[in-house]
Order: structure tokens, then sequence, then C-alpha cells
């Protein structure tokens, strides 16, 4: 040993095993690096440690733990690799389950949207076909709008019954009913009944998907993605419902309807299976909602909040608007402007700016405050309308009302989101379904004033009416608080 001591330096002990052997390097008097190495096999209990001899400048003392010590010292680290690596599965198997979760609601939204988009085209056909007036034709608008109300208040009883994941396949159910119904084009009274069976599909559905989305963390770019594709489903709808509207077979639109309600019940049954919503958000790791703890009964919950009245009548406004632009703006083109059969496409231009705005104008919303950004919004919208009005051209009008959908789109939306901030989330599935379902009863009531006023004085009164009931939406807009109420 002495002769060892001579003749080398010990360095810094390296451990390649976690268990218990250590190899100590010899190095020559002069630094250097000699060519064997020495391994020394240490049993736990045997040694205590090590201390390498202070042997000068330039190597430190070095301390060897027992073998028992660097073997749970091992285990331990690799328990907490262990843990963190099945953390991290766990969070990308809850993102991939979110996104296919947020895949579903999108089809059961562009399904929508396909439903609203569909009718504008067909409607010259269907006053061909049926041999009816302005008048007798909007009756499909009110039948919608018997079905959406009826639904909606359903849905309030259903949601605490039978919850999200039935209640969404069930609406899927009736849609395809519907569409069954419509695609051999029968008497126009059933027909015309039909429309109930939709608007009952459009309630329950609409309510769900909205009262998923606003319950998420990112509800603002999830909404925006959501109404975007409405938009995409309401823009592809006049594309395709054009087509047909010139073919002798122009119901068959409703088969193409029907195929996509179908592949909707199947996506819907496959990914949500029937669980209700709290399951399907904690399953991605959202926040659930607390119990509904209120001594009332959840009707009287929703019905005394004025706030909630003012969204749901702001958005009756907002829907009729919607709708009447892209149901009837074919029939003005062709009527007022002269358009040809594919004056269609300006309802496709509308829906396609409904679309865009929804996710493009974001950013907007963003910098601006939701408030603000919808009186910008309807400004807007209220001079494009002028546009399309008192400017005697095909092409500028075609540009203004998509450009209008551009506008319009955000709002939606932002009155979904708004809406969130102000009631509990034990009862905000059933809120949005009042205030949607309520607010789709504009895309009835405008619709059918609109051919009223067509039948008695002509469809130029289109456009004096919209602005008409823009304005009513800016006032209507400064009355709604800005303190938010809670339903308690």
């Amino acid at each position: 040993m002495a002769a060892y001591h001579c003749c080398s330096l010990v360095a810094p002990i390296y451990l390649f095993t976690p268990m218990t052997t250590v190899t100590v390097a010899s190095l020559r008097a002069d630094g250097s690096r000699a060519p064997e190495d020495i391994e020394l096999s240490l049993r736990p209990g045997l040694l205590p440690g090590f201390v390498e001899p202070d042997i000068g400048k330039g190597v430190k003392d070095a301390e060897v733990s027992p073998a028992v010590d660097v073997q749970s010292s091992s285990i331990d680290r690799g328990g907490a690799d262990a843990t963190r690596m099945d953390t991290q599965s766990i969070k990308a198997r809850s993102k991939w389950t979110a996104r296919i979760q947020m895949g579903a609601i999108c089809w059961a939204m562009f399904l929508l949207g396909w439903n609203d988009g569909t009718s504008g085209p067909l409607l010259p056909r269907m006053q061909q076909e049926y041999h009816v007036n302005f008048f007798v034709v909007s009756l499909i608008f009110v039948a919608n709008c018997v079905g959406i109300i009826t639904g909606s208040l359903v849905n309030v009883y259903l949601n605490e019954k039978i919850g999200f994941g039935k209640i969404l396949a069930l609406g899927g159910t009736l849609s395809m009913i519907a569409y069954a119904i419509q695609a051999p084009a029968p008497p126009f009274p059933v027909f015309v009944l039909s429309y109930v069976l939709q608007g009952f599909s459009g309630s329950f559905m609409d309510a769900h998907a909205n009262g998923y989305v606003v319950s998420l963390k990112n509800q603002s770019s999830s909404l925006g993605i959501a109404h975007s594709v409405y938009g995409i489903g309401a823009f592809a709808a006049p594309l395709v419902a054009t087509q047909f509207s010139q073919m002798r077979r122009w119901s068959f639109q409703y088969l193409v309807s029907l195929g996509i309600s179908t592949l909707n019940l199947a996506i819907i049954i496959a990914v949500f299976r029937f669980r209700t919503q709290n399951e399907c958000l904690s399953e991605i790791g959202e926040t659930i909602s607390e119990p509904n703890t209120s001594s009332d009964n959840m009707y009287r919950q929703i019905f005394r909040s004025r706030t909630v009245h003012l969204f749901a009548l702001f958005l009756l406004a907002y829907v009729g608007v919607e709708v009447t632009i892209g149901g009837w703006a074919v029939t003005y083109t062709i009527q007022v402007r002269h358009g040809g059969p594919a004056s269609g496409y300006i309802s496709s231009g509308f829906f396609g700016g409904l679309a865009l705005g929804r996710v493009a104008l974001l950013w907007v919303n963003a910098k601006l405050g939701n408030r603000r950004a919808v009186l910008v919004y309807v400004v807007l919208a209220i001079g494009l309308e002028l546009v399309v009005w008192l400017v005697p051209s095909l092409i500028s009008g075609a540009v203004s009302i998509a450009l209008i959908g551009l506008i319009l789109g955000p709002i939606f939306p932002i009155v979904m989101s708004e809406t969130s901030k102000v009631v509990p989330r034990s009862i905000l599935t059933a809120t949005i379904g009042w205030i949607a379902a309520f607010g789709n009863t504009g895309s009835a009531a405008l619709p059918l004033a609109t051919g009223v006023l067509a039948q008695a004085k002509g469809i130029w009164t289109l456009q004096p009416l919209m602005i008409s009931i823009l304005v009513f939406m800016v006032i209507l807009w400064l009355f709604i608080p800005k303190d938010r109420e809670r339903i308690d």
C-alpha cells in the first residue's frame, strides 16, 4: 500500500452503477491517467463510507455513500421518473380526449349551421312546387320556432333527469327523422310539421353544445371555433342547395342532410356514450359544475334574472337578422337586383363571412373588449345594409352581404361568453338553452314578418326592416348591465 501511495494519486471516485461497484482511477505523478483502473466492490454494511485522503491541490475530498444508500436513492429516482412519465401520459391522453370531444361538438354545430343554411336557396323552389305565396312558405320558420321554444322548455327538465349525452343523442335522432320526412317532398302541411322536429333537435343540440364549450377553461377561443364551424356548415349548405334547387328532385337535398345527421348521431354516441357533462369534463381534466344547492327550482332561478332576459331579447333580434338575411337575401337579389339562379351563392357568401368572422376577429374582441366590440360590429352592419339597400348594384350588394356576415359573426359567441359570467355553472347549460331558444324565436318571427311585408309591399322592404332591427340591437345592448349579477 505504501508503494501504491508513492507512485500514484487517488482521483475523485466515479460511480458507474447505482448498486455496489466503485471505480477508482489511477493517476500518474504528472497528473495523466494510468491505463488501468481499480474496481472496488462494496457490500452493504461493510463500509459505512470512504473518505479520500487530502492529497493536494486540485483534488477534492470525496465521500462515498454506503451501498444501501446508493440503492435506495436510485429506487427513489426511478420511482419519481416513473411517476413523472405516468403524469405526462395521462395529460397527453386527456388532451387527445379533449380534442375528440371538441370535434364531436363541432360536428353537431356544423349540422346546425347546415340546417339553417339549407332553406334560403330552396325557398323559391318551394313556392313553385307547392304553389304558395311569401306568407305561407314562411310557415316553415314558424314551425321551426315552435319546436325550438318547446324543446328549450323541455330541455330544462331533461337536463336534470337524463343529462348531457342522452339529450344530444335524442337531438341527433330527431334531426334524422325530420330529414327523412322532408326528403320525398311530402304534402306541404306534413313538410311544415317536420320543421317542428327540426326545432326540437336544434334546441337540444344547441343548448348542450354551447353549455359544454362555455364550461371549458379556454372558452373564448373554443366558442369562436365551434361557432365558426357552424358558419362553415351554413356556408356549405347553400352551395349544395343551389344545385338541388335547379333539379327535378329538389327535395333530395334533404338526403344529404340525412347523411350528415346520421354521422352526427354516430359520433355523439361513440364519443360521449350517454354520459353526463360532468363525467365528460372530468375525463379531460376540466372543472366540473358545482351541485345546485338552491331551494328554488331551476325554472325559477333562470326566469327571475333580468340580465338573462335582456340577453335573450338581444339574441332574438340578432338571430332574426342572421336567419332573415341568410334566408331572404336570395329572393331579394333575384327580384330586386334581377339576379339569376346563381344568386343562391349570395347566401353562402353571407354564412362564409359569418364563419370567418368568428375566428378572424377574435383579436379584435380581445382588443376592444366584448361590450365595445358588439357596438362597433352592429353599427358597421347598419352602414353595410344601407349600401345593399341604396346602391343599385348586384356586385356591391353581394360583397356587402358577405361583409355583414363577417362582422356579425362574433356576436353570438360573445353573448354566450358573457352569459357564462352571469349564471352559476350548476344551471349554466339550462340557462344557455333558454337564451338560445328564445333567441331563435327571432329565426321565425323576423322571416315571417319579412314574408308578410314582402307579400303586402314587396321584397324590397327586407333592407329597411333589417336596419330597424339592428338599431334596436344597439339600444338594447346599452341597457344590458355592466355589473354581473349572480343567480343564487
